[in-house]
């Protein structure tokens, strides 16, 4: 769903505010024993004069996701290839596949299940399932559904429209780490000669904050804000105080390409201008005039232009940055695109386990092993869609079993702590699906965004601190357990690099506070830089 967040604040904002803050203060139910709804919680106002800006990471907050229910959730994001026309998708499976990963409490497919309600592709389910669904999201403690709580009260979408509670929200979701929300408030943060007095606020190193953040998990977005940011010198109050340098152009021009590698359209649509036309040779941020480079950015720009979803992580292969000479090209879209795009090597397959030779409820498929949470639930009905297995200390040997949401626990006969039997209920412990591949390196995506390669042989595996050894693709990987893996196991993290080349280092390269000896990168292709 598009988010339509494009709200000026107003010099009235803050009368509107001090009016409304009774409002935000004033939802609780007269009934202290129900809940108050959190779409009515009381949070505080948006405060743009904040003295700093604690960055947190949204993958550290969100629970863990099932592997079954991330593989619904990808097919049914395949569904929807910009590819395919609107009228041609199958919606229906569309919404029965992001249903089943939403039911595993799969966050993303969640908001994405109340995207499809709001959309009305789903006849029987609309803005207030969307709401309740978000809601559900919100209670797991999910940033993003913090965030899209705020754009349905900007828009009205299923609640009263409410400016000031959406600000509210914004801020709420920015200060968990969701990056779409930073994006957005900082950009409400940035003021300048060409914009002042038109109703923002200025607050430059909050702003700058903010959007480091989000850079730092991977939002392409920001990227294009960020790099103004680092073009000019600016006082707090937004003003610039000094003129671009070489240095700061250099910074700017850095980011800009990362954001492009992250899916940034405007980056792209800034690079091929600044090669290949800038509006003002005396602060243009590139080097020099170089319009072969501004026809490579401009094939990548069409391309976000039309698939938003895509990556390109391994950009460096196909568009390095000065003073790096550019490698040959045929001047073929395809062959660009492919090979700026990541890659992973062919999926293990899985031999056969006891689980998957099971009958239902016990069957599970070989893709997958199960692994205890440590999640209990004592209540006579599964509370939510998953496996479950009887908790250690009853004695009960019982295999994890699927049972759906509000599906009858089974009772057993154990020993009690008198050492007698009886009849009756235990409690039950989630399991998780994980991959069967035994820990492989094997960052997954939506159909289309990858591209299969062999396995390189030897497999090499090096530290952050190390020189790269071979020239080729390169994919960081932390523990499968790490807080982290969620933004660092990805395949738009991976990086060309050649040999002798420094690897990436978090805190320095990515702006994410991830200790270096916590990541290894290892090789996931060696094929040559010529595209031509």
């Amino acid at each position: 769903m598009k988010k339509y967040k494009n709200f000026p604040l107003p010099l009235s904002f803050f009368i509107t505010a001090v009016i409304l803050s009774f409002s935000l203060g004033a939802c609780k139910m007269s009934n202290d024993t129900k809940e108050v709804l959190p779409r009515n919680q009381s949070l505080p106002l948006f405060n743009p004069h904040v003295a700093d800006f604690i960055c947190e990471t949204e993958a550290s907050k969100v629970p863990p996701i099932d592997a079954q229910a991330e593989d619904w959730f990808l097919e049914a994001r395949a569904m929807e290839d910009p590819e395919i026309f609107v009228e041609d998708r199958d919606y229906k499976k569309i919404v029965d596949l992001t249903r089943q990963a939403a039911e595993r409490l799969h966050w993303k497919a969640m908001l994405n299940l109340a995207s499809l309600y709001v959309e009305g592709r789903d006849p029987l389910h609309g803005e207030e399932e969307a709401v309740q669904l978000v809601e559900k999201a919100m209670r797991l403690g999910i940033p993003a559904a913090y965030d899209r709580m705020g754009t349905y009260y900007a828009n009205g979408t299923g609640v009263n429209g409410d400016i000031t509670r959406a600000y509210a929200f914004w801020q709420k979701a920015a200060q968990m780490g969701n990056p779409q929300a930073m994006d957005f408030l900082s950009d409400k943060l940035n003021v300048g000669p060409a914009n002042e007095g038109a109703g923002y606020w200025a607050n430059i190193p909050v702003a700058i904050k903010m959007m480091e953040c989000a850079f730092s998990q991977g939002y392409g977005p920001v990227a294009y804000n960020l790099s103004y940011m680092y073009a000019s010198p600016r006082m707090a109050s937004g003003r610039v105080s000094g003129p671009r340098t070489p240095e700061t152009k250099a910074l700017a021009l850095k980011v800009l390409h990362e954001g492009v590698a992250f899916g940034c359209e405007k980056c792209a649509n800034k690079l091929e201008i600044e090669f290949g036309d800038p509006f003002n040779l005396a602060t243009m941020l590139a080097p020099y005039i170089d319009k072969a480079r501004a026809e490579r950015y401009g094939v990548l720009n069409r391309e976000l232009g039309f698939n938003p979803n895509a990556r390109f992580p391994n950009l460096d292969k196909v568009l390095p940055l000065p003073p790096a000479d550019l490698p040959p090209w045929n001047g073929d879209r395809d062959t660009l695109l492919h090979a700026a795009m990541g890659v992973r090597p062919p999926p293990a397959i899985p031999k056969p386990s006891a689980a998957s030779l099971s009958k239902e409820p016990y069957f599970l498929a070989a893709d997958y092993a199960l692994h205890p949470t440590g999640v209990h639930s004592d209540a006579p009905t599964a509370p939510f869609s998953a496996y479950w297995q009887p908790a250690g200390g009853h004695g009960v040997t019982e295999p994890a079993r699927l049972l759906r949401k509000g599906e009858e626990f089974r009772h057993f006969s154990v020993l009690d702590a008198a050492g007698k039997s009886r009849y009756g209920p235990v409690t039950w412990e989630q399991c998780l699906t994980i991959r069967h591949n035994h820990g492989a390196v094997e960052p997954r995506a939506v159909h289309g965004l990858l591209r299969e390669v062999a396995r390189p042989e030897p497999w090499l595996s090096c530290a952050c601190g190390q020189a790269c050894p071979v020239s080729g693709v390169w994919q960081p990987w932390v523990a499968a357990d790490h807080p982290l893996q969620a933004i660092v196991n990805q395949y738009w993290r991976q990086a060309w690099l050649t040999q002798g080349a420094p690897f990436p280092r978090p805190r320095r390269d990515w702006l994410l506070d991830l200790p270096d000896d916590e990541v290894t990168w290892h090789l996931m292709d060696v094929s040559l830089p010529d595209i031509g």
